[in-house]
């Protein structure tokens, strides 16, 4: 749909209409998307838009994978976090 944004981080669900924005690490499903949770806790997203760490060189992100693989998003934004 023209106009819309999907946030940084946003899963949408299979089938889901999405008629308005979608924020970042937000998930999203439903005819009429609706926002169903965030995919991390709300007070780390600031963090992880600055983090930006889809914008690293590729280089960068082999050598962070076992971070960027880690289910502690707080450890990850601790350690990188601007």
């Amino acid at each position: 749909m023209s106009g819309v944004t999907i946030g940084d981080g946003a899963v949408v669900a299979a089938g889901a209409v999405v008629t308005g924005d979608v924020a970042p690490y937000s998930v999203v499903g439903g005819v009429r998307a609706k926002h169903l949770k965030y995919r991390i806790e709300p007070d780390l997203i600031p963090a992880m838009l600055r983090i930006a760490w889809w914008e690293w060189p590729d280089d960068v992100i082999r050598e962070r994978v076992d971070d960027l693989s880690s289910p502690d998003i707080a450890a990850f934004v601790e350690k990188y976090g601007a």
